[in-house]
């Protein structure tokens, strides 16, 4: 388990075939973050906006527990979202 990458995007598919090609945000090009394993769909963009914010301030440890319990595999869930 490496960096944990948390961002809002309004279209994932893009967001990361960005992140893939290593034309996503600065952060995730420079640790060579690929890799979905969570994610959270919302219909409103600030719902969304404000979970991010809450799980920036988390500790590691509990983004680790919410991932095991989403993606125990910790599997690429890039090309399996809807």
């Amino acid at each position: 388990m490496g960096t944990i990458y948390i961002g809002y995007t309004n279209d994932l598919k893009k967001r990361m075939y960005r992140h893939k090609k290593g034309i996503g945000s600065k952060f995730a090009s420079r640790y060579n973050l690929k890799t979905l394993v969570y994610y959270e769909k919302f219909n409103f963009p600030m719902p969304a906006i404000r979970r991010e914010k809450q799980l920036k301030k988390w500790n590691r440890s509990w983004k680790i527990n919410l991932i095991k319990d989403f993606n125990p595999n910790w599997e690429d869930l890039t090309y399996f979202f809807d």
